[in-house]
């Protein structure tokens, strides 16, 4: 037990306690409402951006519809990174409550779009929301379960992610047949968890402490924001945070530069006239992809501890690379893609979870949320212009293998700069 969990007896999380299970269940089905409102776009971006601009021309849509992707990264690591500064001043669930109502709200927002600036607009103000959401939640989840299962539970509220995008091509498909406007109004219903969260999550006892010793040291309970931020970056901690932000983009640009192209793939390897076809096999692929992704969860459980958090990092981010190459280099058919995506899957989405849990061991208590919210959401704000120059390649090169080639060079990124890191695993959580 810490120095500073001790200033606050018997509030301590034991293992099996309510709060802790409690804390995992409210980030996990956070973050997999989340993963829904993120992936919905992306499903229906196709005809959504096509009604908006009045135009079926592939190359067009896909700069279109990149613009608007990229708008909502952006906001996303703009969000992320405020929320997090929010979260350690005002608490992990109180922050964790307002992300989850405003990235509800701008979801079913959009399907009420008129044009694609609006669109853009109602999914850049949703961004903000679920790029402020990751930051609070993983934050909670790290600072109530105990040093020996932390890794585990935070890698199991991360799997909650592909829950997210499996249950999104879901509705795509069960929903998507009416418009996708009724798919964007589907995206509104994780308002309801704000409820449960306000009534039964309780802030982390970590938390609590450090806020009561600051209390005792300084007469305040936490420092501006702007000291909070400027304070990743105090000689101690920069490294930390500079190898977290490189990490968390290289793996964020690839995997999100090249996954935004696959419903273009797929209209392509379709073949002209089969845009409905087109649409359920691109549903059925995210599904697809997501059951490999929790395999891939599952391994890193084991992997974490096994090869370090940096080992099974770069294993991940080699498998990313030869995945995607392998989906547009070497396939030609719809079948055979589908075939793959779990597979691609397996490394592009659960690999992340290498990053979810290394991200909050590399920072004390006092600027966990705001050091991890920035590496994760600063990262996301870089992949904008991965999904910025995806839509650019394509419309450029004139062909999609080529544009997600290039695109898998930015995984080289995070592979070369995990080893200036330090290796976190068997480290107690800092206070």
């Amino acid at each position: 037990m810490s120095a500073v969990a001790q200033t606050v007896p018997g509030l301590e999380a034991q293992p099996g306690s309510r709060v802790m299970w409690l804390s995992f269940a409210s980030a996990s089905l956070a973050w997999l409402f989340d993963a829904l409102d993120l992936t919905i776009f992306i499903l229906v971006l196709v005809p959504s951006v096509s009604e908006l601009i009045g135009s079926t021309d592939p190359a067009t849509v896909a700069y279109a519809g990149s613009m608007v992707l990229a708008c909502k990264l952006l906001a996303w690591g703009v969000g992320g990174i405020t929320f997090g500064v929010v979260a350690d001043s005002v608490g992990r669930a109180k922050t964790m409550l307002i992300t989850v109502l405003v990235y509800a709200l701008f979801t079913g927002l959009s399907g009420l779009a008129q044009n694609v600036w609006q669109l853009t607009m109602f999914q850049a103000l949703a961004g903000v929301g679920i790029g402020g959401e990751w930051a609070a939640g993983a934050a909670l989840v790290a600072e109530t379960w105990p040093e020996q299962s932390r890794q585990r539970a935070i890698v199991a509220m991360q799997m909650s992610f592909a829950g997210g995008f499996f249950l999104a091509g879901l509705l795509n498909v069960v929903v998507g047949p009416a418009g996708w406007r009724w798919l964007f109004a589907a995206g509104a219903a994780p308002a309801l968890l704000a409820l449960a969260i306000r009534k039964f999550v309780p802030e982390p006892v970590r938390w609590i402490a450090v806020r009561q010793q600051e209390v005792r040291q300084h007469g305040h309970p936490s420092p501006a924001a702007a000291q909070t931020l400027a304070a990743i970056f105090a000689p101690d901690v920069r490294r930390n945070t500079v190898v977290g932000l490189l990490a968390a983009a290289g793996m964020m640009i690839g995997t999100w530069g090249t996954t935004t192209l696959l419903p273009t793939w797929i209209v392509e390897l379709a073949g002209q006239g089969e845009s409905a076809f087109a649409a359920r096999a691109t549903g059925t692929s995210f599904m697809l992809a997501n059951v490999g992704g929790v395999f891939g969860y599952l391994m890193l459980m084991w992997l974490n501890d096994a090869l370090g958090r940096r080992g099974s990092y770069a294993l991940v981010v080699v498998g990313c690379i030869a995945t995607a190459l392998f989906v547009f280099i070497e396939i030609r058919t719809v079948s055979a893609l589908l075939w793959f995506m779990p597979l691609y899957g397996f490394f592009a989405i659960g690999g992340f979870g290498t990053i979810a849990v290394y991200l909050p061991e590399l920072f004390p208590t006092r600027i966990r949320a705001t050091g991890q919210g920035f590496c994760w959401n600063a990262g996301r704000a870089l992949t904008a212009v991965g999904v910025l120059a995806s839509g650019a390649l394509v419309n450029a090169l004139g062909t999609v293998p080529m544009a997600a080639t290039i695109l898998t060079g930015s995984y080289l990124v995070g592979l070369f700069a995990i080893w200036f890191g330090p290796e976190t695993r068997a480290v107690p959580l800092q206070d």
